[in-house]
């Protein structure tokens, strides 16, 4: 039996550590991963902020992290600092995606609070009231200030501190004689990066040719906003969402050939 995704090259741009799964899921249909990593996912230089919030968790009534990577990042250091899991259990905890409440599920406790829509800005609205709420906003260094903005305006008090820096990867090498069918991108600082590789190795004929899939709408407004086309975007903000649009776009070509 064919598989839906046989015969096509898909360019994979997550970090390293996070692109196999989704890679593997490609490959299981058919697919060609081509794998290049467009960020890597760093620890702090220095962790004085981050450990400061973390010493002083009483302080806080919320707790939100955005990514399994700002899981990651919390666990690293509350292991180091010697902070249990029941001091962070203790307070209430928000997530973004299936994903960040796995990671933090097996990590501490299952979250209070995962929206429906996995963006930042769809965590404030399943939140109740915030007035007077005291908020440790977890995040990367690249991360959109728009919850924390939010957040404040309806009257909570609000602690960003960054967990992890993004960076442009630097590594990987894209073998150009592989014309990818599909180039997916999974956040705003991968597809940024992204380009720039592109473009650096004078391939920006590939970024108005092939079809760009993007994992969900802040992706897609971020290469909306470089110029390029959004060919489609996963409706469940996911990479398992980014395939099922995959095997939709091939299922609808080969039903038009």
């Amino acid at each position: 039996m064919k598989r839906p995704l046989e015969g096509l090259r898909v360019l994979v741009t997550r970090p390293k550590g996070q692109a196999e799964a989704f890679a593997d899921k490609l490959a299981n249909l058919g697919a060609e991963p081509i794998l290049l990593p467009a960020i890597d996912i760093l620890p702090l230089q220095n962790t004085f902020e981050l450990d400061t919030a973390l010493i002083h968790l009483d302080a806080f009534d919320w707790v939100v992290l955005t990514s399994v990577n700002g899981v990651e990042a919390v666990r690293t250091r509350m292991l180091a600092l010697g902070i249990s899991c029941e001091e962070l259990a203790a307070k209430r905890l928000a997530v973004i995606g299936p994903a960040t409440a796995r990671a933090l599920e097996d990590f501490c406790r299952k979250p209070d609070v995962m929206p429906n829509e996995f963006v930042a800005e769809a965590i404030f609205g399943s939140l109740g009231d915030v007035s007077g709420k005291r908020f440790l906003l977890a995040r990367a260094d690249l991360a959109r200030a728009d919850l924390a903005a939010l957040l404040r305006k309806a009257g909570a008090v609000v602690n960003e501190v960054t967990a992890y820096r993004i960076v442009p990867s630097e590594g990987a090498i894209l073998d150009v004689k592989k014309k990818p069918h599909f180039i997916t991108l999974t956040s705003s600082s991968a597809a940024k990066a992204t380009f720039e590789r592109l473009l650096q190795h004078g391939l920006d004929g590939w970024l108005r040719k092939i079809p760009i899939v993007c994992i969900g709408p802040i992706t897609a407004a971020t290469v909306k906003e470089m110029g390029y086309k959004v060919s489609a975007m996963a409706k469940d903000y996911t990479t398992d969402g980014l395939i099922d649009v995959l095997v939709q776009l091939r299922t609808k070509e080969l039903s038009n050939a």
